[in-house]
């Protein structure tokens, strides 16, 4: 008898995909620095829900509230799109798009050191790219 465990095998058998590996490669893909553990857990395991024990899954089966966050995944470079093409019998051109894990930026995501809270992160605010100039003109204009 086959147990079923909530892992997904994408690096041959020996190395299970779990969803604390994929959450900690969304954690360090998708500004780690910022993301609840939590949230990229749920995350985690909301993609392995679709992808279950396969290598792809089809474009058809997504809520486009589930999609958003595939694309997002995709920018993160967790996940890659591929397209099939076919001819149907009518002579019509269909295509059949599909979701894939990128398996070696998430390897390669699961295995960076995380950034603790504590750690010494440069941060940037958009407010420092401003000229000192423009706050005062815009003080004389709201006078």
């Amino acid at each position: 008898m086959i147990e079923m465990t909530e892992t997904k095998r994408i690096y041959g058998d020996a190395t299970p995909l779990t969803i604390e590996k994929l959450a900690m490669a969304i954690k360090n893909g998708i500004d780690g620095r910022r993301m609840e553990d939590q949230a990229a857990k749920t995350m985690a395991e909301h993609v392995l829900h679709f992808f279950g024990f396969s290598e792809r899954i089809i474009d058809n089966v997504l809520e486009q509230e589930d999609r958003d966050v595939f694309y997002m995944l995709e920018d993160a470079g967790l996940l890659s799109t591929e397209r099939e093409e076919t001819t149907l019998y009518d002579g019509r051109e269909w295509r059949i798009h599909y979701w894939l894990f990128n398996k070696d930026n998430i390897k390669n995501l699961m295995d960076m050191e995380p950034v603790s809270k504590g750690d010494n992160v440069e941060t940037i605010s958009v407010y420092d790219e401003i000229p000192e100039g423009v706050w005062s003109s815009r003080i004389a204009v709201g006078k």
